[in-house]
């Protein structure tokens, strides 16, 4: 054997070590609020900072110190304070940023929590229920997509789609299919207070969370949550229908895409977001954001999708080509790909 392979591949295990523990620390401090203290009160002292937080010194000496070892901290040695830089901020204590994801970095506690279920599904074959996840799951997932929807959904996204803005302005019909707690169906609802906006999900927790979610924004009479799957919500001549990082996590894809076309109106639009993946297999190996895409899809969507009729299971890399043969199948003539991030290929279905 190579002695310097191996020493590569160890070290290349300690760096997913670290990065394990900092992420843990990273939920850690975002449940005690301790970065939004750092935040808004500037630089503290581990006796200050627990002064702000409620929490104790000793144990905030030790995540401080772990957090400034990461990079996330800044130490100053002349007052023994610890600063959290505006940029690290941003990522980390400011939940309207587009950069924030330490409410994202949530969704790796429930992927431990749950290491012994999926192992054994990985024996059996089984599926694993939406419902079955921790709870961890529900809430990461829900935060880490939050940031992008706020940021592009009603700004850029919808926009894009030609004439679906206007619209939905003029009092169209919008139904966010997969909705789970309801972060894009209440946007939609608040930047177009004339249209009629519907989230459903098979999750009936996710719905009671998105109806809580509504009454809080002051939306509760302007969105309706049901609990439904992808194929049974009503085809009530939608003007839009969202299908919002949901459908490669749906046992039966093509089934849904056939629903969404039945429930369109005639000139109607269905917006698919989707993880960004590529055709091509060894380009996606090659996405710096690979590793942690395959294990969502390892975790949660795969899991998710053999749980469920069908069990079609496309995976969270399944790449827009595979999207526009089921877009095909289901009777969709225009297949357009809207735009793309780091995170997210937006495409367009239309009849």
């Amino acid at each position: 054997m190579n002695p310097e392979l191996i020493e590569q591949n160890a070290n290349r295990l300690l760096g997913a070590m670290i990065g394990a523990a900092t992420t843990a620390m990273v939920a850690v401090g975002d449940q005690l609020g301790l970065y939004r203290a750092l935040a808004a009160g500037g630089p503290a002292t581990p006796e200050e900072l627990a002064a702000r937080t409620g929490t104790t010194a000793r144990y905030l000496k030790e995540w401080l110190s772990q957090q400034t070892a990461a990079g996330f901290l800044t130490y100053q040695p002349e007052d023994g304070r610890y600063a959290l830089p505006a940029e690290a901020a941003a990522v980390l204590a400011v939940e309207a940023s587009p950069a924030f994801l330490a409410g994202g970095a949530t969704i790796t506690r429930g992927w431990f929590a749950g290491i012994d279920r999926l192992t054994a599904a990985f024996r059996t074959g089984e599926g694993i229920a939406w419902d079955q996840q921790d709870p961890a799951v529900f809430e990461g997932t829900e935060r880490f997509f939050r940031p992008g929807y706020a940021a592009n959904l009603t700004t850029e996204w919808v926009p894009a789609l030609p004439g679906v803005a206007e619209r939905l302005a003029a009092g169209g019909r919008i139904a966010d299919v997969g909705c789970g707690h309801g972060v894009a169906a209440i946007l939609l609802a608040g930047a177009y207070p004339r249209a009629s906006v519907h989230g459903y999900d098979f999750h009936d927790r996710s719905i009671q969370v998105a109806r809580q979610r509504a009454a809080e924004a002051g939306l509760a009479d302007r969105v309706q949550f049901e609990t439904l799957d992808a194929v049974s919500y009503p085809a009530d001549g939608f003007d839009l229908i969202c299908l919002l990082d949901t459908l490669h996590d749906l046992g039966d894809p093509a089934a849904a895409l056939a629903h969404a076309r039945k429930a369109l109106a005639p000139d109607g639009t269905v917006l698919v977001v989707e993880p960004n993946a590529a055709d091509d297999y060894a380009t996606n190996l090659a996405n710096p954001l690979a590793a942690l895409s395959y294990a969502a899809s390892t975790f949660q969507c795969t899991p998710a999708a053999l749980a469920q009729p069908g069990g079609v299971a496309l995976g969270a890399q399944a790449g827009p080509d595979v999207v526009r043969h089921l877009a095909e199948g289901a009777g969709f003539s225009r297949f357009r790909k809207v735009t793309e991030n780091p995170v997210n290929v937006v495409l367009e279905l239309r009849p």
